[in-house]
């Protein structure tokens, strides 16, 4: 969430840089709520200080009827005082994040593309796209995920289900390599850690619920890595503090209808590394550039085309300050496609999962950072961008020493 007392020192800037998100109304009200819990809770204290001055020795007969009064004075203006502090933490938590100066204004068709890497490949015969992709030794399945699951889950079997599991064990050990501390993570989580990430409660349409429970289904290991420091102070020794995780996630994909029917691109449950970092107010900018980098090392190093995107304010969560995506090429649908997010919240989750940092005297809330290490998006694009005229791919060298096979697809 943002920073009230902040915002309350510089109302013009907060407005201004909200207003960018179309959420200056908000803010306005906001602020007038604000005014209004900090009037009251003046009036209870001055009540309650009353009380108990009146309330000390022996007190008189006219001390008794004003304590009568001052008692049901309180009662009124706790109630108020309640239904102010409800109405003003409606408003906080519903706000999204400041945006970055350097994010783009406007909706998803205004996100800026920084920068393109690697060449388009041209066929000479009509490619086939990732569920045309299938031999006896490997095929994506989505009719028999359908039967047991329902749509939007697959099957993978045999070399292809080899080279997803390749896939992420290469990354994994890259993103480790780098100074990362793995994690196995739950994918059961409560609201608490929904709440502090921002997915609740504006994402809950697309959660899982278990209503016996009273738990969610996991939609990004974002969730869980983020928890881990939930109501904890980190000294400034600790930090940056990295954490990367590979988890199974799910997803009800709510307002997609239509969208991405076939095949594997928009699935309900998905597998991901993830990249997750705590650190200095200072430090989140460089090291949002720096997971954006590993992101595109990795993809380099498949040898997959793709390009950056600077994502418009429109088009980011309410917990993003600024988002860059990859979108990797995909032959068979003639445009490029996300494959990789990475995201700098700033301090709105480290606020909402009262995550504080201490340096010295000083003591305020830790930034977060996070991004998507690889996803079975990186898969589809191999299938497709790799293939030949008989239908087999060739597998990207870097995957072949974590299982994956040479080829996909090719008769022996």
């Amino acid at each position: 969430m943002i920073n009230i007392k902040a915002a309350r020192a510089e109302p013009e800037l907060f407005r201004a840089a909200l207003d960018r998100r179309g959420a200056a109304q908000d803010f306005d009200a906001l602020l007038e709520a604000d005014v209004q819990w900090r009037k009251l809770t003046e009036v209870v204290q001055q009540l309650r200080a009353e009380q108990k001055k009146r309330s000390k020795g022996r007190p008189s007969p006219e001390d008794v009827a004003e304590l009568q009064r001052i008692k049901a004075e309180l009662q009124s203006a706790e109630t108020s005082l309640g239904q102010a502090e409800q109405e003003r933490d409606r408003l906080l938590i519903s706000l999204p994040n400041l945006p970055a100066a350097s994010a783009p204004d406007g909706g998803e068709e205004d996100s800026v593309v920084l920068r393109e890497w690697g060449t388009i490949p041209e066929f000479d015969f009509t490619p086939r796209d990732h569920m045309e992709i299938r031999s006896p030794r490997g095929w994506i399945d989505t009719r028999r995920g359908a039967r047991v699951a329902g749509s939007r889950f697959a099957y993978r079997f045999g070399d292809i289900a080899l080279t997803e599991m390749a896939l992420y064990r290469y990354v994994m050990d890259q993103v480790v390599r780098r100074g990362f501390m793995p994690v196995l993570p739950p994918v059961l989580v409560n609201e608490n850690a929904l709440f502090g990430t921002g997915y609740l409660p504006t994402e809950e349409s697309n959660l899982y619920k278990l209503e016996r429970d009273n738990l969610y289904l996991s939609g990004t290991s974002e969730v869980t890595l983020a928890g881990i420091h939930a109501d904890e102070r980190l000294d400034e020794a600790e930090l940056p503090a990295f954490y990367t995780a590979f988890s199974t996630n799910f997803r009800r994909e709510a307002g997609a209808a239509g969208r991405d029917t076939r095949g594997m691109l928009r699935q309900h449950q998905f597998d991901k590394v993830e990249m997750f970092a705590f650190c200095l107010p200072e430090q989140s900018e460089e090291i949002h550039e720096r997971l954006l980098s590993y992101e595109e090392e990795f993809v380099q190093a498949l040898g997959l085309p793709y390009r950056v995107l600077n994502i418009a304010i429109g088009d980011l969560g309410n917990p993003a300050a600024k988002k860059y995506d990859i979108e990797a090429w995909f032959p068979t649908q003639g445009k490029y496609r996300e494959i990789t997010s990475c995201s700098n919240t700033t301090d709105y989750q480290a606020r909402r999962l009262n995550i504080r940092y201490q340096r010295g005297d000083e003591r305020d809330f830790v930034h977060t950072v996070n991004g998507t290490g690889a996803t079975a998006r990186a898969l589809l694009a191999i299938l497709e961008n790799f293939q030949d005229a008989d239908g087999a791919v060739t597998v990207p060298e870097v995957l072949h020493a974590y299982g994956a096979p040479e080829y996909i697809g090719r008769q022996d």
